[in-house]
């Protein structure tokens, strides 16, 4: 399946992914700057995205955990999902997120 991450530079990156995998793992396999520190324990927020507002219901419900988390997270929006949160599957299909400003990568410096 097609999953598409517009930058904060507005720029577009579509990769592939697998029923099953995370989110998170796709995005940094793509080279977004989502650090994932927790390693998708939901004991951060440095993997926050933003859903496009299109696909936000399509997505399963928040657990309250991540709602707590999501509390955390800088410049949070309504449609915002942690991505380590977010198991895709097939009807994911052309999912498309974009990734706050905010967001660093600790590990590429």
């Amino acid at each position: 399946m097609k999953i598409r991450f517009e930058t904060a530079r507005g720029n577009v990156v579509e990769t592939q992914a697998n029923a099953g995998d995370v989110l998170l793992d796709v995005a940094q396999a793509a080279g977004m700057p989502l650090e994932g520190t927790c390693e998708g324990q939901m004991a951060c927020s440095t993997c926050h995205v933003v859903v496009a507002p299109e696909w936000f219901a399509r997505l399963p419900e928040a657990s309250e955990d991540e709602e707590d988390m999501l509390d955390l997270a800088a410049a949070v929006q309504r449609t915002s999902r942690l991505s380590c949160q977010i198991v895709l599957q097939p009807e994911h299909d052309g999912l498309t997120v974009r990734i706050p400003i905010e967001s660093h990568d600790m590990r590429r410096f």
